[in-house]
């Protein structure tokens, strides 16, 4: 009686809390790809983008299980609709679980709602889960995980786990335990789901490896995954290739610095792996959403250049010249000011180039951002365009030592950018030395008008330089 009213309750649970999990339309599978969301980072339009990429290229490999998304409450409802119409997941709606470890003294504000992954274990309705970070990008299907035990996960590091990707089987009683520890405070390293789950499952190292049983059957316990199902993006850059013998290469994870995540378009050719990423993007989702900015801004830049050209000003006249103290610091303030402009020229594009467009467009669109806002420089100061310029050649350059194909390895590859930049420092030098000889020529050269402070003063006693 007792177990049936237990059947009862999970019954209720899912039909209430999946909001139509497993519906009528379609094939019911037994085991699901699930991934999670929340909001509250200045990143979260970029995690949003990079899960479509993830659910798209796994829908793409044709994987046998559903896909599924778990959704903070505040996640905007059009978002929603593009998940579940556009990308076949289906989403559950949670309430973030308030995370009690904010107070430690090495907490990261980045992963305060990344706990709301314990929610994996309230997927009851399947018999196994894949776990996902939207920065993996699967090379081939890995249905065959589906088979492992109740918990499962790779060793990036030869001590830790890595929460990226695990597999699980859900359980009720393990998530109510999970909270139990969260409300008792159970020791967490990192304060994040990294640190809890691995407090959670410490003995993992001792556990045998994963090997996907022949006759398609389900495994129990624990297991380590081999590598080649969390391959980290740090190992290929040292060869340029993948040499990971344990297990199938299939899912490549890029565990490292957040600003370098494979969608920002200035990670290739920093990275090289950044491309990949992309060319699922253009195979699956395309930048559409992004394609209007660019446009815009491509037109602002060539406006501006047009705009600068025409309308090139004369130097700005500053005040009478008179043999002051003040007009040795009205020049160098004019000077840094100069400097500032050209140095603006080549910061503020960055900014403003859309993120998660294609690195070969976000790098021609800084460049052309970075040319436009020179131009400025350049007419405004009366300055030469070569040495202006120098820095933005210096770039272009960097851009194709870093995208060259054929090097042998990471490491010749980083010493050739290091042998460029080295070579290239001279060129830098001397452009800021010209451009500071042209500022002192013009300001020599150009007239000047009263001070604001001053009223005009008989003719005869000030001569116009």
């Amino acid at each position: 009686m007792r177990g049936n009213f237990r059947v009862g309750l999970v019954g209720l649970w899912v039909a209430l809390g999946f909001a139509g999990l497993v519906s009528g339309e379609g094939t019911v599978h037994r085991n699901a790809y699930a991934t999670m969301m929340y909001m509250g980072t200045p990143r979260d339009y970029e995690f949003y983008i990079a899960t479509r990429v993830m659910l798209k290229s796994l829908g793409k490999l044709k994987v046998d299980a559903d896909l599924v998304v778990i959704a903070s409450m505040d996640m905007p409802l059009h978002w929603i609709r593009a998940l579940e119409e556009e990308d076949g997941a289906k989403v559950m709606r949670v309430e973030n679980i308030k995370n009690p470890y904010g107070s430690q003294s090495n907490f990261d504000w980045r992963f305060k709602l990344t706990l709301n992954k314990l929610y994996a274990w309230k997927l009851v309705d399947y018999d196994r889960v894949v776990m996902l970070d939207a920065d993996n990008l699967f090379q081939d299907k890995t249905d065959e995980l589906f088979q492992c035990g109740q918990f499962c996960a790779v060793f990036i590091n030869p001590c830790i786990f890595h929460t990226g990707l695990f597999v699980l089987q859900p359980s009720m009683e393990v998530f109510n335990d999970m909270m139990h520890e969260l409300e008792i405070g159970r020791s967490n390293p990192d304060g994040a789901d990294q640190g809890f789950i691995g407090s959670y499952f410490p003995d993992l190292l001792d556990k045998p490896m994963f090997h996907p049983p022949q006759n398609s059957t389900k495994l129990d316990g624990y297991y380590r995954l081999p590598l080649g199902y969390q391959m980290d993006a740090s190992y290929y850059y040292l060869k340029l290739r993948w040499n990971v013998p344990c297990g199938p290469n299939s899912v490549i994870t890029f565990p490292g610095a957040p600003w370098l995540k494979p969608w920002y378009w200035w990670s290739w050719p920093v990275l090289p792996l950044g491309i990949d990423w992309h060319k699922q993007r253009l195979q699956t989702l395309g930048y559409g959403a992004e394609m209007p900015i660019v446009w815009i801004q491509a037109i602002f830049y060539l406006g501006v250049m047009a705009v600068a050209r025409l309308a090139r000003p004369s130097l700005s006249k500053l005040c009478y010249r008179r043999e002051e103290k003040s007009i040795f610091f009205i020049q160098t303030g004019f000077k840094l000011i100069a400097m500032w402009s050209i140095l603006a020229a080549y910061v503020v594009p960055f900014f403003l180039t859309p993120n998660t467009i294609h690195p070969v467009i976000g790098w021609s669109l800084y460049l052309l951002g970075a040319l436009s806002f020179s131009c400025i420089a350049v007419n405004l100061f009366l300055l030469p365009m070569l040495p202006v310029l120098v820095p933005w050649l210096g770039i272009l350059g960097a851009l194709v030592v870093m995208a060259y194909p054929w090097y042998s390895d990471g490491v010749v590859r980083a010493l050739s950018l290091f042998g460029y930049a080295f070579c290239y420092s001279p060129f830098l030098w001397v452009s800021f030395v010209k451009i500071m000889s042209s500022l002192h020529v013009s300001l020599e050269r150009e007239a000047f008008l009263p001070r604001l402070s001053e009223t005009a003063s008989p003719s005869g006693l000030n001569k116009l330089y």
